[in-house]
């Protein structure tokens, strides 16, 4: 094999071929916001063309196949930074960007933690002759909006208790949905609740004007019944966030669900949702088995301490957040 046909084969392979590394401003961000940075490629040992360079949202989204359950990466929102440019060997060259968050993107961190079971990653794309490289991804820290963060704050005043979180695939009927996924982020219930259900799911599904919040109750079954879950839909809109009591609002959804299925425990176990009878497609709307959860993270809450100094510090600037998927 002559030293040239080696060297091209090894192109192939992507040998001697440019390299991409992406650096966020900061890789906090809320929905509806936007994350900056630059995209810096470092040209191989030859000339090549760029065809494109794209940078994109990637999650991990539980779907259910069947009787069986697996995790699948899912690349939710694509945005493209650059066309098609001839970089020269050697050649270094950024590219700017300003990368728009989607509203309904998923929260993965609260109270500075991140939420167990969330991850959030923005992969970058070169595509070079045909090939595509997506080797470079850097972890995303997704907080949520205030209306978000006072109801995750009332929730904790009344005592309910963090248990878990997930995405899942399908769709949320009667909701204006526009992501394939859903974000359920589950408590045990507090001890004034815990007669009327075993567990509530919560989703959030965000827009410009304000928050459809998804409730999702887990009822407990009368003597000859068995449990069924019932669901509420609650619109809260942004410009209301400052002038709520939260925590009477948050009871009074939760109140409302328990009295209002409380006379369907003793008839078969089943009753129309609320508003409509929204429910959710695709996904198994359950958590997973007491045995298998910790009630509750870092105390309360995840911490149980008031956001805005920390929200301020975060968004002041970057840091070091560990990889993707820690």
């Amino acid at each position: 094999m002559t030293r040239v046909v080696f060297k091209k084969m090894m192109r192939r392979f992507g040998v001697g071929g440019p390299s991409v590394d992406t650096v966020l401003t900061n890789p906090n961000t809320r929905p509806g916001l936007a994350l900056q940075g630059l995209v810096n490629i470092v040209g191989g040992d030859h000339d090549v063309v760029i065809e494109h360079v794209a940078l994109g949202l990637v999650t991990r989204v539980e779907v259910e196949s069947g009787d069986s359950q697996y995790d699948s990466t899912v690349e939710f929102h694509r945005v493209p930074v650059a066309g098609t440019f001839t970089l020269a060997a050697g050649e270094q060259r950024q590219i700017p960007f300003t990368f728009p968050v989607p509203w309904e993107t998923p929260v993965t961190d609260v109270y500075g933690q991140r939420l167990p079971g969330m991850t959030m990653g923005l992969r970058t794309e070169l595509a070079v002759a045909k090939a595509v490289d997506k080797g470079d991804l850097d972890a995303v820290f997704v907080h949520p909006l205030p209306a978000q963060e006072r109801i995750l704050e009332a929730f904790n005043r009344l005592g309910f208790r963090f248990k878990n979180a997930d995405l899942e695939r399908g769709r949320i009927q009667g909701v204006n949905q526009t992501l394939p996924f859903y974000q359920e982020i589950e408590f045990w219930p507090a001890p004034q609740y815990a007669n009327g259900i075993n567990e509530l799911e919560l989703t959030f599904v965000t827009d410009p004007h304000g928050v459809d919040v998804i409730l999702e109750f887990d009822k407990r079954g009368g003597f000859f019944t068995g449990g069924h879950d019932s669901f509420g839909r609650f619109r809260v809109d942004h410009a209301s966030v400052d002038q709520t009591d939260w925590a009477a609002v948050v009871d009074g959804w939760v109140r409302q669900a328990t009295e209002r299925y409380a006379g369907f425990r003793a008839s078969h176990g089943y009753g129309p949702g609320m508003h409509g009878g929204h429910g959710k497609s695709g996904g198994h709307g359950r958590g997973m088995g007491a045995g298998g959860m910790v009630a509750g993270a870092a105390g309360g809450l995840l911490g149980g301490m008031m956001l805005g100094a920390a929200m301020d510090d975060m968004f002041d600037g970057g840091g070091d957040f560990g990889d993707f998927g820690e």
